[in-house]
Order: C-alpha cells, then structure tokens, then sequence
C-alpha cells in the first residue's frame, strides 16, 4: 500500500499506540443486547388491592384543627426538650376518649447536633382478628426553629383523625374489629433522619403488614409517593399501585413520584429523609404520602394559616381508603423487592441489575485483555503494581485520620441516620479540623510521593504497564460493588467505559486526555448533584456526604472501596497528565529516606530565604 508523504499512518493494533483492543470492547458490547431484551419483558403491570365498601369520612377541617391547636400551643418540639415531652402528652390526652389501648417507647439517643436526648414514641392499637398490623404514622417534632404547622403538626392531627375514625365506639363502648390490628404510631426524631421511626422497625411490637407515613400532608403542592429504603428495596408493586389508586381516587390527580434516574440513584445510594425507609429496608411495605419535595417545606413558612383544608382532607381520605384496602384481609401485599416505578407499570429490578452487569463486561474483558498483551510484550507490571501500591497506602492513610478524627470528637456523631439538611450540623463545616486533616494529608503526599515521582524519562511501556495496572484495580473495585449493591455500579460505570481508552491517548492532546478523564468522573458527579440538587443543599453537598460517613450512615465498607477507586484514579489522572512514573528502583532511590529527604528539603529552602532576604537588606544600604 502506498502512503501519500505528509499523511500520518494509523498505529497498527496490538503495539503500544493501540494497546486497547478496539474490536474486543464491541463484540463484548454485543452482550448487552440481551439484557435489554429482558428489560423490555421485565415490565409488569401490578394490580391493585379492592377499594373498601365504605366511602372515607375523614374530617379534614379537625385535622386541620387539631393541627393549628399543637403548632401554636407547642410550637418547639425539638426531641429532648420538655415542650417534646409536652406534645407526647397532647397526643395521648387526644386519643384518649377513644378508649384505645395507648403504649409508649422511652430511650436515649445521641444525635447529631443535638447531643445526647431523650426520645419517646407514643401509638395507639385499634386491635383486630389477626395480630397482624398495619401501621399509620406522622412524626410530631420539629427541629424548634418554627410551629411545624405542616411538617409535621399536619400529620400528627390527621394520625389522631384516623384514630377516632378506626375507634368507631358502638352503643357497647367497644370499638367494631377489623381484620387486621390497627397501630397509629407517633414518632419522635423524624424531623432529625427517622430515628423513632427506626426504633419502632427494629422492635416493633406487632409484625407489620404494612405502613403508611403521613409527613406534611396539608401544603399546596400535588400529592407525592416516597418509596426509597433505607437499602436498596422497593415496597410492594401491588401496594404502590394501590396506593396511587387511592390516591388519584380522592385527589384527582396520580401522585408524583422521583424520576426513573432519581430513583435509580436512590437504589445506588439509598437516602431518604422521610421514614418509611427503615421499614422498606427490613422487608416490609411502607411508604410516605406527602406534599413536600425531596426535602421538608421551611420552618420559616411552615404556619397554621399555610394549611390547605381540601388538599389535606384529601390526603387524609386517601389514607382511610389505603388502610380500609388493605384491612380486606384478602391478598395483603408481600414484602418489599426491587424495580422501577413508571406510571401504572414496574420494571423488574433484577433485569436493571443484569444490564448493569452486562454493561460492566465490555471495559472488564477489554482490561484484562490489556494485561495479557502486557505479559505478552514483557512489560514490567511490577513497578507499576507498587505504584498503585504506595498510592492506596495514601489513601488508607487519609481513611484512618478521618476516623482517627471522628473519634476525637472532631466530626459530629451519633446515631447513623440522615441528618436534617435544615439543622445546622448539616451546613457548618468543622473548617479547623477539616483543614488539619487537609494538612496532615498533604504530609503523608510529601512522603509517598517520593516513590511516584520522575526521576527519568518514562517510557509508553511504563505508562501502559500503570494505566493497565489501575484498570485492572477499578475493574475490582467494580466488582466488590456488584458483590455488595449492584445499582451501585452506575457511579463506577462511566469510568470504566470512557478510562479504558486513555492508553489509545497517550500522543492525543492534553485537552482531549483531560476531556476523557472528567467524562469518567460523571458517575460521582451525578452523585453529588443529586444530593445537592434533590435535598436544596448547594455547595454543602460534598460535606453531607462526609457527614453521612463520621455519623456511620456511609458504612466504613463502603468508604474502604471508594478509597480504593480513588487511588486507581489518581494513578490514571497521573497517567492522563503525563506526570505517571513506575515506583522507583532501589538504585534510583535518593540516599535519604523520604522523612529525612523532606526535612532535610525544607531546611535548605529556608536556609536559602534568609540568604536572598539578607542579601537584598544588604545591597538596599541596611
């Protein structure tokens, strides 16, 4: 074949300007054709539990009564305060006329922001034929800023509504039984991650059918479903679809739900501030009606002259209807599984975990295809795999100050739940003990770098035995995460695809590796836009999530594997700049170890300051 002079050849495949098998990566590609497929099949139309024969009587104008009587005679119902204790007790005396059995829970919980305070769940049992329950619960704290009028004074009336209504006292002074026990459970902490929420799913009393969360319930936005757990769960397809017939039933309208991607990141990242979700997580069907967002509607404008009387009868009714359904007794709902919810219809959360798996195999086979043409080429994988080595140490090292630091009391702790976007611990960042752990951070850099830095020419052989070896890494990494969360994948995902082709970029332009390498970063980027955008916390995303991880929300597995994810990166951005070095051999260490080096650096430069400094004084007539 002739080349026209001044054209520049392709590099032929297999030598080290395309070690990345090309037509490998696509025939592998092929295989996510047939999880697709499923996808397609895996979509189900779930049917719905019989409306009851009754229609609703809730009285949305007591409700909304009852809630403006507890905004305004307790308007701080911050846990562990007396007026807490004090709304404990106008929920009792409230349901008392209704001769219910009343039972209470008392603990103590250290919380962050709030130290460690006293907490007291209160609920009421309508009894039934079966011990089986169904629970009804709202939240009556706020966190003291504001009367909580909405969130979640609104709920907590509506819970007492519905237990007047389920009472139903006869001419014998007996409430008429139902097929199931009927619990409507008053929770403290809500406002503050759903601590008396997880309390009451840890030891509930009863075994739960199912659960229905009332939070702000009589604000003006339409009507809302929350479904997200406390792990990667979903509460029953029949239950959810019985849930938004009611619901559009009484309302008029469907009720919104999170957006398929929202709530794919909410099975890859369960977070929720709402309370359904420590029962989602244990299995059992539970969900939250709402009209609030992601996150609950501002305590400076959450007033009794806020509530909206027909939307929150409508709500109400739409929750004596749920309850009335599944109180049939007949085809009760099973446990919680994992899909998609859209519309009317389900998709299968098993076939979105096959796709993320098949979509995990091409960049998995074309790495390991990388590192058999580097044992075939004879490149020295060695300094490489030490590099990635003393990169990881690094990043250990930083994990345990973080935790070292957490357990002087540097990080707010306490119980492992959600904290509150709205309370203060959410939003003041610990900028001294932040920037002690930055200080100490870039020391250990100082030291490890010394391993990893150039101190020669850097051959392509060099570079494609790190890219390989740091590939291979964040291949494992990926698989540690299918092991533990497969939805997880979807933050791993777009590193591997657009990273296994930085060793084709060695020679492109330094704009076009950097662009390449930031497309990678858009699994964690959507990560933390969803918490930023999603719970209205802006540039305080990223220290959420770091709090997410001292209160032990972020599991420490969790935070091992991102580590490791982190130290393959770095190894590739040093790559993607032109800054990767093989860890050095021992006739091209320095004499010195890295500390003394380091030190013995430090000295000479402020010897040499105090030289120009005293020179300049001089030749200036001092």
């Amino acid at each position: 074949m002739t080349v026209t002079p001044g054209t520049r050849r392709r590099p032929r495949r297999g030598t080290l300007e395309r070690p990345v098998d090309g037509r490998l990566y696509r025939s592998v590609m092929l295989v996510v054709a047939l999880p697709l497929l499923a996808l397609a099949f895996g979509v189900a139309r779930p049917g719905a539990l019989p409306q009851p024969p009754l229609p609703p009587s809730f009285d949305g104008a007591a409700a909304a009564q009852l809630a403006t009587e507890l905004a305004t005679q307790v308007p701080s119902r911050q846990p562990g305060t007396a007026s807490a204790s004090e709304a404990a007790q106008w929920f009792d005396a409230q349901l008392q006329p209704y001769h219910l059995p009343i039972s209470s829970d008392t603990w103590w919980q250290t919380i962050p922001g709030l130290g460690r305070v006293r907490l007291q769940n209160v609920w009421a049992v309508a009894p039934g034929r079966s011990r089986a329950a169904i629970v009804v619960m709202a939240h009556r704290d706020d966190t003291g800023v504001g009367p909580g009028a909405d969130d979640d004074a609104a709920g907590t009336a509506a819970l007492v509504e519905l237990a007047r209504e389920y009472a139903n006292v006869g001419a014998g002074g007996r409430p008429v039984g139902s097929a199931q026990t009927l619990v409507f459970l008053s929770t403290d902490g809500g406002a503050y991650g759903g601590v008396g929420a997880a309390r009451f799913a840890a030891r509930p009393p009863f075994p739960i059918v199912a659960v229905v969360n009332l939070t702000a319930i009589g604000g003006h936005k339409p009507p809302r479903v929350v479904i997200t757990g406390d792990s990667p769960r979903s509460p029953s397809a029949a239950f959810l679809e019985t849930v938004r017939r009611r619901v559009l039933e009484q309302t008029g309208v469907a009720p919104r739900r999170s957006s398929l991607l929202d709530q794919l990141v909410d099975l890859a990242f369960p977070l929720t501030l709402y309370e359904q979700g420590p029962f989602v997580a244990r299995g059992i069907p539970a969900v939250t009606l709402t009209r609030a967002g992601e996150r609950p509607p501002a305590a400076f404008t959450d007033r009794p002259n806020g509530l909206d009387v027909p939307r929150l009868t409508a709500l109400g009714r739409a929750a004596q209807e749920i309850v009335g359904s599944l109180d049939q007794g007949e085809a009760l709902p099973e446990g919680a599984s994992t899909y998609l919810w859209t519309g009317a219809r389900a998709v299968r959360g098993w076939t979105i975990e096959l796709l993320l798996f098949a979509l995990l195999l091409p960049p998995a086979v074309a790495a390991v295809d990388l590192f058999a043409f580097c044992r075939r080429r004879g490149l020295a994988l060695g300094p490489a795999l030490h590099a990635l080595r003393a990169r990881l140490g690094l990043w250990l090292f930083v994990g345990a100050a973080f935790y070292v630091f957490r357990w002087l009391g540097a990080w707010p702790t306490g119980v492992a739940r959600p904290p509150d976007p709205a309370t203060p611990v959410a939003g003041d960042w610990p900028v001294l003990a932040l920037i002690a752990l930055a200080l100490l951070s870039l020391t250990a850099w100082t030291v490890a770098r010394h391993g990893i830095v150039r101190r020669r020419a850097v051959s392509d052989a060099d570079c494609v035995a790190g890219e390989t070896v740091a590939l291979l890494g964040l291949v494992i990494v990926a698989l540690l995460v299918l092991a533990t969360n497969p939805f997880a994948l979807i933050f791993v995902l777009p590193a591997l695809h657009a990273w296994i082709w930085l060793p084709r970029l060695r020679r492109a332009p330094a704009a076009a590796r950097a662009a390449v390498f930031a497309l990678g970063l858009l699994g964690p980027a959507l990560l933390v836009a969803s918490v930023a955008v999603r719970l209205q916390l802006g540039f305080d995303a990223p220290w959420y999530l770091i709090l997410l991880a001292a209160v032990g929300w972020i599991s420490p597995t969790a935070v091992l594997v991102t580590l490791a994810a982190g130290a393959c990166a770095a190894q590739l951005a040093a790559a993607a700049a032109g800054r990767y070095a093989p860890y050095v051999a021992p006739r091209e260490r320095p004499t010195l170890g890295p500390i003394r080096a380091t030190i013995r650096g430090a000295a000479r430069a402020a010897r040499e300051r105090r030289r120009v400094s005293t020179a300049r004084h001089r030749a200036f007539g001092g």
